[in-house]
């Protein structure tokens, strides 16, 4: 029962004012339905069923919330047993107090069942992650849990917890209590296993480098239903990975932030870096073409043609595939290239390669820039 929110139910007699109506409390209805709505982070939704007793005539309800952060402006009733009898004649605020005052006409005494609703403030919610690779690391275990924090000043007793997905669910929450369950469960989540190598991120010549160099090593989880999932978007939150390490125990890999994850897009997940792969990128030609002078013989277009020769090579003993993303400014056009390569956007291109085990792959791509001042 709501310790904090209380709920009366008066009757005007014939010339009873609302200060003394007031002073005339009836006994409380119970909560016989409550459902949080967890979509937004921001605040939450509240929505309660209750039964009224009404007297034939004008009811008086008196709702306050002294001590709980609800949004006075987001209160809403319906009537819903009776909607095309009873009516919601106002609704008035009280001078210097946390409640509100509903004025609802009956045209005979009957039970009648409403349904208040009101954003809540206070309750925070995170969702969490937890993948398992198996041993070949071409499907996770994939598991979410919800994490319900109340400080909104009010107790719930079994709310049916709802998100926009997964299991509709019964909790109590008391005010100020934290509280972690399993949300999401769901086994043998397709997934592919990347390195990509950024060339405006990574060093083009490790041997330069005084660190040792690693490629980012992802697990890429496509939510759709060729992976297992697709029904809904997975909401962002922290991810732990781990592996099973064919002992009947696990290895941990690391920890992420995923982002929201709409319906056939793609969760991210970082992993580590791979020492395994070392790719080395020169450029190996930048000349200046169909060069544009004025009239003081000065440039002022000119195109380029440029190479460059891109060297892998995999230290593992089983082969690699490898991502490849370049990034040519401007306007462009590709003349000849070893590799087929796609489109990111206007300026970025992605090769994917193809390493064997213990082997070297060379890529070499000659495009010419246009227009450049």
């Amino acid at each position: 029962m709501m310790k904090k929110i209380l709920f009366i139910l008066l009757f005007l007699g014939l010339a009873v004012s609302i200060a003394e109506a007031r002073i005339k409390l009836v006994a409380l209805p119970e909560r016989e339905e409550v459902i949080i709505r967890l979509d937004n982070p921001l605040a939450t939704l509240v929505e309660e069923e209750r039964t009224l007793t009404l007297q034939k005539g004008i009811n008086q309800v008196d709702f306050s919330w002294k001590g709980v952060r609800i949004d006075s402006d987001s209160i809403r009733i319906k009537i819903l047993s009776h909607p095309g009898e009873v009516k919601l004649l106002s609704v008035s605020y009280p001078p210097n107090e946390a409640a509100l005052v509903w004025q609802i006409a009956s045209p005979k005494a009957l039970e009648e069942k409403i349904r208040i609703s009101y954003l809540l403030s206070g309750i925070d919610r995170l969702l969490t992650y937890k993948a398992i690779a198996n041993k070949e690391e071409n499907s996770v275990a994939l598991k979410s849990f919800l994490v319900l924090r109340n400080f909104s000043g009010e107790d719930f007793s079994l709310a049916r917890m709802q998100l926009d997905y997964g299991e509709i669910f019964k909790k109590s929450i008391q005010h100020e209590e934290t509280k972690q369950m399993l949300f999401f469960e769901k086994n043998g989540v397709q997934i592919e296993k990347t390195l990509t190598f950024d060339s405006a991120k990574l060093p083009w010549d490790p041997q330069q480098i005084r660190e040792n160099v690693g490629i980012p090593v992802h697990y890429l989880i496509k939510n759709n239903k060729n992976s297992g999932l697709g029904k809904f978007a997975l909401w962002d939150g922290k991810v732990r990975i781990f592996q099973d390490d064919g002992h009947q125990s696990t290895i941990f890999l690391g920890e992420d932030r995923t982002k929201f994850t709409p319906i056939d897009e793609e969760m991210k997940l970082y992993i580590g870096d791979s020492r395994d792969i070392v790719v080395t990128q020169h450029k190996m030609k930048e000349k200046k073409i169909n060069i544009r002078r004025n009239s003081h013989n000065q440039i002022i277009l000119y195109d380029t043609d440029e190479i460059i020769k891109v060297e892998m090579e995999n230290f593992k003993d089983k082969d690699a595939i490898l991502t490849l993303i370049e990034h040519i400014p401007g306007q462009w056009e590709m003349k000849k290239s070893s590799h087929k390569f796609e489109k990111e956007d206007a300026n970025t291109i992605k090769f994917n390669v193809l390493i064997p085990a213990h082997g070297k792959k060379v890529l070499v791509f000659n495009y010419n820039r246009r227009n450049v001042r």
